[in-house]
């Protein structure tokens, strides 16, 4: 279902060599006092002598020799190319390129209903162990914290929180989306690192907390008892604003999917 023929093998060999370059995030300049996430798990690691299960995500700087992989994203079909054993340290991608590759001289993967901007944070994710903004600890604090963009920025720019999704018709948080996105495509680590960076997000409007829990919801089983936590306390932690606005009040009168959590925690907010 991923693979088209024909008339688009022109494409990609037109963006083979420049798809991924122009949709890839610039490198980041670190802090004096700053390592990343992965530099520190690297550094537990070799403290650690107790088993642990291996790191899937490539080596910084190893060579990569695998054929290359076009990826055709979003009802825009925007392009991305990627090497194919990156790709499948994920087990959805790694799936699609036993299942098809290897009857078919295609090297093509439609995603429409993927955004953009949630994927290429992924590919970002897989090349480097991270995405922008990287989740940065300070050594001097002994905190975690998102990397400045104005002092780190790699001549990126400012990064927003939200990413609009057209299924929803409005703005939610990018990093939700990425851990949706991450356990449709069996990436673990990458679900833990985006619910690590969203919990150091701040000044959040209520309509957008409350939006990106209706789809985290909706998009993750309801075993999934960290995400649902994780916004439980989010939605907590912000209940003056939300006292505020009226927001809460109002989600409890149009019932759904957040009914029945905050009906029973509706005590916290007009108790």
């Amino acid at each position: 279902m991923f693979v088209r023929r024909g008339h688009h093998n022109e494409s990609f060999s037109k963006h083979h060599n420049t798809s991924f370059d122009k949709h890839r995030a610039g490198k980041s300049t670190s802090s004096k006092h700053k390592r990343s996430f992965r530099d520190h798990a690297a550094a537990v690691k070799k403290l650690d002598v107790k088993p642990k299960k291996p790191d899937h995500s490539p080596p910084v700087g190893s060579t990569l020799t695998s054929p290359i992989v076009t990826i055709c994203v979003g009802p825009e079909q925007r392009l991305f190319a990627a090497h194919e054993d990156v790709l499948s340290h994920s087990p959805f991608f790694a799936a699609i390129c036993r299942g098809q590759f290897l009857e078919s001289g295609s090297k093509r993967v439609n995603l429409p209903e993927e955004l953009p901007e949630i994927f290429s944070s992924v590919l970002e994710y897989l090349y480097k162990g991270d995405y922008y903004p990287r989740l940065l600890h300070n050594k001097r604090r002994n905190t975690w914290e998102l990397e400045d963009p104005e002092n780190n920025n790699g001549g990126r720019g400012n990064v927003e929180s939200t990413v609009y999704s057209h299924g929803a018709g409005q703005l939610l948080l990018k990093d939700t989306m990425l851990y949706c996105t991450a356990e449709r495509y069996g990436m673990e680590e990458l679900k833990r690192l985006a619910l690590r960076k969203q919990g150091l997000q701040s000044g959040i409007q209520c309509s957008t907390i409350l939006a990106s829990a209706r789809y985290a919801y909706a998009n993750t089983p309801d075993s999934d008892s960290k995400l649902r936590a994780h916004y439980l306390a989010l939605i907590i932690r912000s209940r003056s604003t939300f006292k505020r606005s009226g927001t809460m009040q109002m989600e409890m009168e149009q019932g759904g999917t957040m009914y029945a959590l905050l009906y029973y925690y509706s005590g916290v907010f007009f108790g």
